[in-house]
């Protein structure tokens, strides 16, 4: 059996606090600070995972006790050292592959100086996170009656490691396509290469006046703070939501309810899974970067994966195509952090439809 780890880290300070509940009580600068004394360590052990094809795999979910911000905003020769800590309590504890979880992944390169410096594979898992996200908007865009073959849609965060490919992956079904990033020269390189696909390409650096032309929106950015908002957003369109901390607003939540915002990654794990810890997902359901890594150990492939900062389009074909073999598969809909019910979808899409018909 090949078994795996998959580095966590708390997304923000509150997260210390379901854990440790005087937390709460404490600035966020206190809390920070006792994090970066902490040590990395395991958190739970994984098992149940099995394959139709009778392969099985076990691992572990392993701690680096650094936030969003402190990954985001430290130098990396503090954040670097810390991710590679905990990479290495991975492979003490007989990992053959570990994926590297949210801000772990951007750290090093993408992950290639993790890579480095230990014996064992690693993976950001950001392949399989981008076919779930594409294949999950387009079946959404679906339930919400939206011809794609004519739509709009927008990939905010476009010229990232996740975003570029997911654009690459757009651009081959819609009739339009807009890429949001913040430098304009990495923008141009994206559009020279998406220059012979089948949509109109776009490039933009104003999210604020560009999402409101898209009915598809795939948002991907590496933000700390939400950068997508209400008045953004236009009636009956569908939004995925890849970042994690998350990129859209908990007021479009509570303001939009003729906007279907959907969760990137929810995946269905085969087997009888036991995660033995809670991180906010139904059972036996997971992130698309966690079920890479169980993907890959599934396959007896131990050797780097998804890492760097540019992804490779034949890997994300080849991990959904791994991932239909043992039995993994997108697991519904979420929408902050609940599961959405098909009349959940119907209402939005309802009440999208009445906003359109009120302004005709």
């Amino acid at each position: 059996m090949t078994r795996f780890a998959f580095i966590i880290h708390p997304l923000s300070t509150a997260d210390v606090a379901r854990k440790y509940p005087f937390a709460r009580y404490l600035p966020d600068c206190l809390v920070e600070a006792a994090m970066a004394r902490t040590p990395s360590k395991i958190v739970s052990e994984i098992t149940g995972v099995r394959s139709p094809t009778g392969a099985e795999t076990a691992g572990w979910f392993v701690g680096c006790p650094l936030s969003s911000r402190q990954l985001a905003e430290w130098p990396p020769e503090r954040t670097i050292p810390r991710v590679i800590e905990a990479a290495r309590v991975a492979e003490a504890l007989g990992a053959e592959i570990v994926g590297l979880g949210a801000f772990t992944a951007i750290v090093g390169d993408g992950g290639r100086e993790v890579a480095e410096a230990v014996e064992i594979g690693v993976t950001t898992g950001n392949s399989y996170t981008v076919a779930t996200a594409v294949q999950g908007t387009l079946e959404a865009a679906r339930l919400m009656e939206i011809d794609v073959s004519s739509a709009t849609a927008a990939v905010l965060g476009a010229t990232g490691s996740i975003g570029r490919v997911c654009a690459h992956l757009l651009a081959d079904s819609v009739a339009r396509i807009i890429v949001i990033g913040r430098r304009e020269e990495a923008l141009q390189t994206l559009l020279r290469e998406l220059s012979g696909s089948r949509a109109e390409v776009i490039a933009s650096t104003d999210t604020a006046a560009s999402l409101p032309e898209a009915e598809l929106v795939v948002t991907v950015t590496s933000a700390l703070d939400t950068v997508v908002e209400p008045e953004m957003l236009r009636s009956g369109s569908v939004v995925c939501d890849v970042a994690r901390p998350r990129d859209v607003s908990g007021r479009v939540a509570r303001e939009r309810d003729d906007v279907l915002v959907i969760e990137g990654g929810a995946v269905a794990i085969p087997g009888d899974v036991n995660f033995n810890f809670n991180f906010g997902f139904p059972p036996g359901t997971a992130y698309a970067c966690m079920a890479e890594t169980m993907i890959l150990a599934l396959e007896g492939m131990t050797e780097d994966y998804s890492i760097g900062k540019r992804l490779e389009l034949e890997r994300v074909r080849e991990s959904s195509g791994l991932a239909v073999r043992h039995g993994f598969g997108l697991a519904g809909f979420r929408s902050f952090e609940r599961t959405l019910s098909d009349e959940d979808i119907n209402r939005i899409r309802q009440r999208a439809s009445e906003t359109a018909n009120a302004s005709a």
